[in-house]
C-alpha cells in the first residue's frame, strides 16, 4: 500500500489569526451574517444513479430527492480506483485527503485532512459512522463525536463500535456490539448532535453510512417493499463476464453463484434497493433535525457515496471493475448560493470535495491537496474541469475516458485486453469497438492520455 508524508505548511493553517477567524468564513448569502455549517452524508456501496430523483423509477428515495431538488448533481463522479479488493478504503482515503490514488496512505497517517483543517480554523467537528482510514486520523481530526465503526462492513444489526474517545483511546477491550440497525444509530448520533449543539461556532458533522453495503438486510417494512419480478434486468446484464478480468472469484464476486441468473439478479436489486431506502428515511430524519434546529437555511449539504456497484452488470456482482456502474459515485451539494435543481456533466472525482468545501467557506486550501475544487462549475464560471479522467484497479486494470469515449486495458496472466466504448451511443458498455479498424486512432489518443495519467499520478504500473 502506497505511503506519502505531507505536511501542511504553517502558512496553510495560519493565514487567518484566530482574532480575524471570523471573517475567514463564508457566510449565509442571504445577509443573516451566520458562518455556513457543513453537514456531510455518505453511502457504502451506492450506484450513482440509484435515486428516484435521477431517473431510476424502480427505488424509493423521497429524503435523496429532496437534496437533488435543492442542490446541484455532478453526474460524472469518479472514484480513481483502488490498490486492492476494498475499494472503499482507498476511496474514503482520497476523499478525506484531496490526494490521489498512488499519493494517499490508506491510514492518513500524515495526510491534512479537511475536517482537521476545519478544525483549526475554528469549527465543532463531529463524526459518526464507519472510518475506514486509521483511528490516529480520527482522533486529530473531530472534536466529538457518536458510534465509530472502525473497518470496512459488518452485520447491520450488530455492528461492532467504539464510544467516540476526544483523546483518541480505543483499546479493544471498549469495542461493543450495537444492538441497533446501523444506519438508525448513526442518524440517531447525527439527530443527538444537531438537537445539543449551541456554540456559536459553525460546525462541520460528517455521517458515514455503512449502508447499502452487503449483507443486504434491511428491516420491515422496507425489506418487502420491493418484488423481485417487478424489477427489470439492468440492459448489460450477463450470465458471466466475457474474460478474465482478474478479479472474477474474489468475495464480491461470490456473493452469487455462477453463471448468473435472472432471478437471482433481480432478488439481489430488491434487497439493494430495500437498504437504500431504508438508509433514505434515516437520511430524512436527519435533515428534519436539521431543518427543526433552524439551520437549514445557513448549512451546505453533501451527499455522496465512495464508489458504485454492479448488481448482475457485466456478469459482475462488486465494484473491483473498471465499468460506469463501479466507479461512478453519488454527489450532490446543495445549501446557500448553490443553484437548486440543477445537473452537470462535468467530470470530477470524490477527492475533488474536499477543495470546494474549503472554497465555499472561502478557507485556503493545503497545498497537499490534488483535487480541484468543483466551485467555479457551482457558480457557472465553468462547464468542465477536465477534458479525461483515469482510474485503475491493482496492477491489472487501468481506464481513461474522455468526453464521449472510453478505453479499458486489462493484463491479467500475462494476457492484456483492451476495450473501447463509445459512452454517448453506449452508456451501458455492452458494444467493444476496439477490433474496429476505423476507431484506431481514438484508441491511440486515448493510450496517450492514459500515459499522461500514469506520468501525473504516479502510477508505476505499465501494459
Amino acid at each position: 500500500m502506497p505511503t506519502i508524508r505531507i505536511v501542511l505548511t504553517i502558512a496553510a493553517l495560519t493565514a487567518c489569526s484566530a482574532a480575524a477567524a471570523r471573517d475567514c468564513f463564508a457566510q449565509d448569502p442571504a445577509g443573516a451574517g451566520k458562518r455556513l455549517n457543513v453537514l456531510f452524508l455518505l453511502s457504502d456501496d451506492q450506484q450513482w444513479n440509484a435515486i428516484a430523483a435521477l431517473g431510476n423509477a424502480h427505488i424509493k428515495t423521497p429524503n435523496l430527492d429532496r437534496i437533488v431538488n435543492r442542490g446541484m448533481t455532478f453526474t460524472q463522479t469518479y472514484c480513481m480506483g483502488s490498490w486492492g479488493g476494498a475499494v472503499c478504503h482507498p476511496s474514503r482515503a482520497m476523499l478525506m485527503s484531496g490526494r490521489t490514488l498512488w499519493r494517499v496512505d490508506g491510514n492518513l497517517t500524515d495526510e491534512v485532512i479537511w475536517p482537521q483543517v476545519l478544525e483549526q480554523r475554528g469549527y465543532a467537528t463531529f463524526v459518526t459512522g464507519k472510518w475506514h482510514n486509521g483511528k490516529a486520523s480520527l482522533a486529530r481530526s473531530f472534536t466529538s463525536g457518536g458510534h465509530i465503526m472502525f473497518g470496512g462492513m459488518s452485520n447491520h444489526l450488530r455492528v461492532p463500535v467504539f464510544r467516540f474517545d476526544p483523546a483518541g483511546k480505543y483499546p479493544k477491550e471498549k469495542r461493543f456490539t450495537a444492538d441497533k440497525f446501523s444506519s438508525e444509530l448513526f442518524a440517531d448520533d447525527a439527530i443527538a448532535f444537531l438537537e445539543t449543539y449551541d456554540a456559536e461556532r459553525p460546525f462541520f458533522a460528517y455521517v458515514a453510512f455503512t449502508a447499502p453495503h452487503d449483507p443486504r438486510m434491511a428491516p420491515e417494512p422496507y425489506a418487502s417493499m420491493y418484488k423481485p419480478d417487478a424489477l427489470p434486468l439492468p440492459p448489460n446484464f450477463m450470465p458471466e463476464h466475457p474474460f478474465d478480468n482478474g478479479e472474477l472469484r474474489i468475495r464480491d464476486e461470490k456473493l452469487a453463484p455462477f453463471p448468473r441468473t435472472p432471478k437471482l439478479v433481480r432478488e439481489h436489486l430488491a434487497a439493494y434497493y430495500a437498504m437504500i431506502t431504508h438508509m433514505d428515511a434515516q437520511i430524512g430524519r436527519i435533515l428534519d433535525a436539521l431543518e427543526r434546529t433552524g439551520r437549514d437555511e445557513n448549512t451546505i449539504i453533501i451527499f455522496a457515496s465512495d464508489h458504485g456497484l454492479a448488481v448482475g452488470q457485466h456478469g459482475l456482482m462488486g465494484k473491483q471493475n473498471m465499468y460506469e456502474h463501479s466507479l461512478r459515485a453519488s454527489l450532490i451539494i446543495a445549501g446557500p448560493g448553490i443553484p437548486a435543481g440543477k445537473r452537470t456533466a462535468a467530470m470530477c472525482y470524490l477527492l475533488d470535495i474536499f477543495p470546494t468545501v474549503l472554497d465555499l467557506l472561502n478557507v485556503p486550501i493545503p497545498e497537499s491537496v490534488e483535487g480541484r475544487s468543483l466551485k467555479p462549475v457551482i457558480d457557472g464560471k465553468q462547464d468542465t474541469l477536465r477534458e479525461s479522467i483515469y482510474c485503475a484497479y491493482k496492477g491489472i486494470q487501468r481506464m481513461v475516458r474522455d468526453e464521449r469515449y472510453k478505453l479499458i486495458k486489462y493484463h491479467v496472466k500475462g494476457v492484456t485486453t483492451v476495450q473501447l466504448f463509445d459512452l454517448e451511443d453506449d452508456p451501458h458498455e455492452m458494444r467493444d469497438l476496439s477490433k474496429d479498424p476505423a476507431y484506431r486512432g481514438k484508441i491511440e489518443s486515448l493510450e496517450t492520455k492514459l500515459a499522461d495519467w500514469r506520468k501525473r499520478t504516479g502510477d508505476k504500473t505499465s501494459f
